[in-house]
């Protein structure tokens, strides 16, 4: 016996009846490709790069490895478009290197410090990206004022100080507090700091809290943001930062840069 469906019948349930169902259907529907942690890593660089958050040598990008007090990272030398799935580093808390060539960034110190105060964290990203770095030469901290950039709302910090080049451990114990247990963190005339659970998240809020910082530019250039309804942006950040729709989204900027690469360039999958 075949029960009929009735249609519509989706049109009197409260939003909180829809949330889970939507839920459930990301949960079966919703792919994640079978990457190994390293090829992530290496994706999220060619990701971030072509979102524009290169700057030379600048900026580091590291998930924890299996080994408690490691993790990955690229070489020092390499830009975020050369990096690959075996060319990446593993390092221990001290930068030395335990597995592959050359030497990490000095400047991956301050990451220690965070692995350190927080074990939720799982990855790292540390980039200068354009409109981030011109609004941290402004004093102000990074606004969560549209639909879009709500995964941010509450959970960007906010270092008002710049404490010079983070290769001491001073800095690394200034960034880490300043943190705190947020996901993210404008660093004043430095740049961007993103902690996360997973490498897919820290790729897809770096990406916002960038989207985020050159929306607020435009707007403040003509007239003050105004602030969105604290209740509705926490119900849009946590409808965004659901793990399977992150990992959803990642793969979508993923493909893009896959299908995107010129004959000879660096495979980050290689």
């Amino acid at each position: 016996m075949t029960t009929e469906k009735t249609t519509g019948e989706t049109l009197s349930m409260e939003k909180g009846e829809l949330v889970e169902r939507a839920q459930e259907g990301m949960c079966r529907h919703l792919d994640t490709p079978g990457w190994s942690l390293r090829e992530k890593l290496a994706l999220t660089c060619h990701i971030l790069f072509a979102q524009g958050h290169d700057s030379g040598l600048a900026g580091q990008i590291t998930a924890r490895a299996q080994a408690p007090g490691t993790y990955y990272t690229q070489r020092l030398g390499l830009g975020f478009d050369e990096i690959s799935a075996s060319n990446l580093l593993a390092v221990d808390e001290d930068l030395e290197v335990l597995s592959g060539g050359g030497m990490a960034n000095p400047a991956n110190r301050f990451h220690s410090w965070i692995y350190r105060a927080r074990p939720d964290v799982r990855c790292i990203v540390h980039t200068h990206p354009l409109h981030i770095s011109a609004l941290s030469m402004l004093g102000r901290p990074l606004k969560a004022a549209h639909m879009d950039t709500c995964p941010l709302h509450g959970d960007v910090a906010f270092l008002a100080e710049w404490p010079g080049v983070p290769v001491g451990n001073g800095e690394g114990e200034i960034i880490s507090a300043a943190l705190g247990e947020k996901r993210a963190a404008l660093l004043a005339h430095h740049g961007l700091v993103v902690a996360c659970r997973s490498v897919e998240e820290a790729c897809v809020l770096a990406i916002q809290c960038e989207r985020a910082a050159r929306l607020q530019l435009l707007a403040e250039s003509a007239g003050p943001v105004r602030d969105i309804d604290p209740e509705l942006a926490r119900e849009a950040h946590d409808w965004v930062l659901q793990e399977r729709r992150v990992q959803a989204t990642f793969a979508y900027y993923a493909r893009r840069v896959l299908r995107s690469l010129p004959a000879g360039d660096v495979d980050p999958l290689g």
